[in-house]
């Protein structure tokens, strides 16, 4: 049986063939998995202010990602992102991206203030040194994996970035809500992490065109 490869940004169905009524076959429709990841005790973190600088928030909330441990091959690899993390209220904002392989990161610095971003995870080690406010440096993750990201002239400054070589994930919304579209239809393990102290794992099936529902409780 011949398969054929769509772009995957523009897939809206998958190349899996089930046979119908006197042999015919169809191209089975991707679904979709939604959900709310909730946290019995969200972390949250105190945002200092700097001079010069508008008050910032004094919590913030900080997010999960859910995401597919293992995907169908026919999906292809996925296509590069271009990410964003500020430097702001000495904060890195967002506190948590998720990319796929080969995708870069731009860190400028909107602080009055220098700062020098470095990592020391095995997935992406790098350290960009320091530079002034108004500049902005970047970093091309082409491992997957968890990093995290730390300013060496704040302790206090830290971040998460995952780093996937599938694009079946998500980052929940401030309200814990995620959704994953364009999935082929079968069985699969969906893990939901946090901060990388708290994570969960269930089964989920997705059925031609529908969309599942899969909710998550992290303590």
């Amino acid at each position: 049986m011949r398969r054929r490869s769509f772009a995957l940004g523009a897939a809206l169905l998958v190349t899996v063939f089930v046979a119908g009524d006197g042999g015919r076959a169809r191209a089975a429709v991707a679904g979709s998995v939604r959900g709310r990841v909730s946290v019995e005790h969200p972390l949250t973190a105190s945002r200092p202010e700097t001079p010069g600088t508008a008050p910032a928030p004094a919590e913030v909330r900080r997010q999960a990602v859910v995401s597919f441990d293992a995907v169908p091959p026919e999906t292809g690899p996925p296509p590069p992102m271009r990410g964003r993390m500020r430097q702001a209220h000495e904060t890195f904002v967002p506190h948590l991206l998720a990319l796929t392989v080969g995708s870069a990161v731009d860190f400028p610095n909107d602080d009055m203030t220098y700062h020098n971003v470095f990592s020391l995870s095995k997935p992406k080690r790098f350290d960009l040194g320091r530079y002034a406010a108004g500049q902005s440096k970047a970093v091309v993750f082409d491992k997957p994996g968890i990093v995290r990201v730390f300013c060496d002239i704040h302790s206090h400054m830290n971040a998460f970035i995952l780093v996937f070589a599938h694009r079946f994930f998500a980052v929940t919304d401030a309200e814990g809500r995620y959704r994953i579209d364009h999935v082929p239809p079968g069985t699969y393990q969906v893990t939901a992490w946090y901060e990388g102290i708290a994570q969960q794992t269930q089964r989920v099936t997705i059925t031609d065109g529908a969309t599942a529902d899969l909710d998550f409780h992290l303590r």
